[in-house]
């Protein structure tokens, strides 16, 4: 077993079977102190799981799960000083919303010597719900629910923040905003959090980092930037955002190119692909332009969606569809040529060939 290090949270190691099926598969992840770390994947991919592992209320098959330096894998989830908010918040309608954050209280003291009632009114304020504490829930809009369980679970001033997708029931505009309201809350309380979430623009527009899950393995760890602009696999450049992806054979050349429906298509110099390897490559839509860069290719304009701040242009390429995002005032019809940088192709896969 890995010796255990004094992170916000660790896992080293986790598997968690369910009968014959395996939710999640060695996965090891560290979460630093105050961190804001997002688990992003398709449904049924495991990020929960590695959530309710973290939580205490899934028990590893194999590995660890530590907190703040401590191994606690073996403790149950009120022992774990973790708060918890669950996509459904959960609140109590025969109590009111003060009753409600003072039961996040119910295992322990209020941090810091206060009281509990002035603990209640603190996190009311914090998360601007302070007037409204005799309402009872159902009085109150979703956003205000959210608020409502977020405070319930901050209550007893836990180590880590865990958030199972708490803003899907809401709509886009007020997810928009309330994800701003965590971000800053987060923040301000310098509290390790771990979200999670299948939404890719959440997940890139909240986070200090971003783990991908699919299959309930770690696709790619990193920034937002990171995850974003340099997919580390085929699965993270289709799953996170509109991506242009190609399959192709690399040539005898120096630097290396390859070709794609006839077309040739330099590589970055720095890229270790090898003659004869079959790769698969991505571009993003937006790195795609009807102004001239490094490389171009020829197309044919098939459709154009308006989007208000710019145009989704779907072309093809030969046999291979591609879609341009652009705020280009006008959009050329019929046969254009498009225009890539070389540093914007990314080899998202690769294959030997026979």
């Amino acid at each position: 077993m890995a010796t255990v290090t004094d992170a916000g949270v660790e896992l080293d190691g986790v598997s968690v079977d369910f009968g014959d099926v395996s939710a999640l598969n060695d996965v090891s992840i560290t979460v630093e102190h105050g961190e804001f770390f997002t688990l992003v994947g398709p449904s049924g991919c495991g990020k929960t799981t590695t959530l309710r592992a973290i939580a205490g209320f899934e028990t590893p098959t194999e590995g660890t799960v530590a907190i703040d330096g401590e191994d606690v894998t073996g403790r149950p989830p009120e022992d774990r000083n973790v708060g918890v908010v669950f996509q459904n918040y959960a609140l109590f309608p025969h109590m009111n919303v003060r009753e409600n954050v003072a039961y996040g209280l119910r295992f322990r003291d209020a941090p810091g010597g206060v009281s509990r009632q002035a603990r209640v009114e603190e996190l009311l304020e914090l998360v601007d719900m302070n007037g409204l504490g005799e309402r009872d829930p159902t009085e109150l809009s979703g956003g205000q629910q959210q608020r409502i369980a977020l405070a319930r679970a901050l209550a007893p001033g836990p180590e880590v923040l865990l958030l199972d997708e708490p803003l899907s029931a809401l709509d886009v505009r007020l997810r928009e905003r309330l994800r701003v309201t965590l971000r800053e809350i987060q923040q301000s309380l310098d509290i390790t959090t771990v979200y999670v979430t299948h939404d890719q623009e959440e997940a890139l527009a909240i986070s200090d980092r971003v783990a991908v899950v699919a299959d309930g393995k770690l696709e790619q760890v990193g920034t937002p930037e990171a995850i974003y602009r340099s997919p580390a696999s085929r699965f993270v450049a289709e799953f996170v955002g509109d991506n242009n992806v190609f399959e192709a054979t690399v040539d005898d050349s120096d630097p290396p190119r390859v070709s794609i429906d006839e077309q040739t298509v330099p590589l970055a110099a720095a890229s270790t692909v090898a003659p004869g390897e079959r790769v698969t490559l991505s571009v993003r839509p937006e790195d795609l332009s009807f102004d001239e860069r490094d490389v171009a290719i020829t197309a044919t304009v098939e459709q154009v969606e308006f989007l208000g701040d710019a145009y989704r242009v779907h072309c093809a390429w030969g046999e291979t569809p591609i879609l341009v995002k652009t705020a280009h005032d006008e959009i050329p019809r019929g046969t254009t040529t498009l225009w890539f940088d070389v540093p914007d192709v990314h080899v998202v896969g690769r294959s030997v060939t026979e």
